[in-house]
């Protein structure tokens, strides 16, 4: 039996599966974490302490037909302004409220698109941030830039904010299916902006690209992958399209029928992963791929690679707060979400209170089962006397738990060691194995293929 007819034969091609970048993932989030919660998770943080921070920029200037994330479109500056004098008082009102003293480990501003903010917008946003969180030493500022919303000044007040990692979206270099997913993005474009990047000392540069898009075939994006590694991103992204338009309407724009089917998927997937590889990068989780040096790399190569929101990272901070619409914390005690709707966000803001509109407060279990799954998801293999050292957990009882998950995986699973560990021939089922160490109904829940 071959590997593929045995990840057929598993469900691989079928399943529908969490991208777990959180546990439990968003669709279990509840009500019952407000705003009170949210502020006593604050004024738990220690003093004089490091931690990190995501700015959310809901606004485009077109919605890209292919993408679910909360965005909305703006032709004006004026709903960008009013967003941001709400960003800057949401800032002041945390700054009122946190203990003495600490200072950002991470920023990142994403989106939407963070670079459809004007020069003067950048510098305003950075000012009312580093007021209040100034960034420690050795920081990473990140931001995601769209090459056709990017020029030299905006680049040049990011650069002077301290921005020392850039992500570009790139997705795919082929005209037809940049058409089709509504994203048009010539290759002059994108390489023009990753000189600019680089012209300004700005030494990290991330890319993101797109595999199981429609009317992609292998030579369509070993083409797209060739193109890209001639800008030299220092880590790459290489995500499946998840085409879930019952969720994301404007996904009903692009044409199912164009769309590869789910063993194509594998196979756009394992092209460019070969040519990643084969361009010296060090592949990263399930679907990241570093240059040595890089801090995924790094983080990788030392046990310290870790899973958040943005995907893969090398960021330890116990606590990440999210500002503006939709954003996600993460304390040590659970997750916060602030309003989705903009204008239910502002009003709330507005009133002189956080936006905080549902969330989870982490148990045991949940704590457990999320270290169980970031494991897998970070290094294919489970330490069981971390586990048990760091849980508390009876032997008996875990080595229970992992021998439910590997028996629905029969030859894909080594238990040999007394841990648990996906060997590289059953790496594609990462997710779903995962899965099976979650404890909460998936049913409802809109995910990507495993895929």
């Amino acid at each position: 039996m071959t590997i593929e007819s045995q990840l057929m034969r598993l469900g691989l091609f079928d399943a529908r599966v969490p991208r777990y970048t959180s546990y439990p993932t968003a669709p279990n989030f509840s009500a019952s974490v407000d705003e009170a919660a949210f502020g006593g998770w604050i004024d738990q943080i220690p003093p004089a302490s490091q931690v990190s921070l995501y700015i959310h920029v809901p606004f485009c200037s077109r919605l890209c037909w292919f993408c679910a994330c909360r965005t909305q479109g703006t032709r004006s500056a004026g709903p960008v302004r009013a967003y941001l004098d709400t960003l800057k008082e949401e800032i002041a009102q945390l700054g009122r409220r946190l203990p003495g003293g600490l200072r950002l480990a991470r920023l990142h501003w994403g989106g939407g698109t963070p670079t459809l903010l004007s020069a003067d917008m950048m510098r305003e946003l950075a000012d009312a941030i580093f007021a209040v969180l100034p960034l420690a030493e050795n920081a990473e500022f990140s931001v995601e830039i769209d090459p056709n919303e990017i020029d030299a000044g905006r680049l040049d007040a990011l650069a002077a904010a301290g921005m020392n990692r850039a992500s570009i979206g790139v997705q795919d270099f082929d005209p037809e299916i940049q058409s089709v997913i509504g994203r048009i993005q010539s290759y002059e474009v994108t390489r023009d902006a990753a000189q600019m990047i680089r012209d300004r000392g700005i030494a990290s540069l991330n890319a993101d690209i797109l595999f199981g898009l429609p009317h992609q075939t292998k030579e369509r994006i070993a083409d797209s992958v060739q193109k890209l590694l001639t800008l030299a991103p220092d880590r790459v992204a290489l995500y499946g399209y998840a085409h879930v338009p019952w969720m994301a309407k404007r996904q009903q724009m692009i044409p199912s029928e164009a769309l590869p089917t789910p063993e194509e998927r594998l196979g756009l997937f394992e092209t460019a992963r070969r040519l990643f590889l084969w361009d010296n990068y060090h592949e990263i989780g399930i679907d990241h791929f570093a240059r040595a040096g890089d801090g995924l790399e790094i983080a990788q190569r030392t046990g310290r690679l870790r899973r958040n929101f943005q995907g893969y990272t090398d960021d330890t901070s116990e606590v990440l707060i999210g500002l503006g619409a939709s954003s996600i914390s993460r304390f040590p005690g659970g997750y916060a979400q602030n309003l989705a709707a903009t204008s239910e966000y502002t009003g709330r803001i507005r009133e002189g209170r956080f936006a905080t509109g549902r969330g989870h407060v982490f148990s045991e279990d949940d704590r457990l089962r999320a270290r169980l799954i970031e494991a897998l998801m970070c290094d294919f293999r489970i330490d069981a006397a971390e586990i048990r050292a760091r849980f508390g957990i009876a032997e008996e009882k875990l080595k229970e738990l992992f021998h439910t998950v590997a028996s629905g995986f029969p030859d894909m699973i080594d238990l040999r060691s007394g841990g648990f560990a996906i060997p590289p021939h059953a790496r594609p089922l990462t997710r779903m194995i995962a899965r099976g160490f979650d404890a909460y109904d998936l049913s409802n829940a809109g995910h990507s293929s495993a895929i």
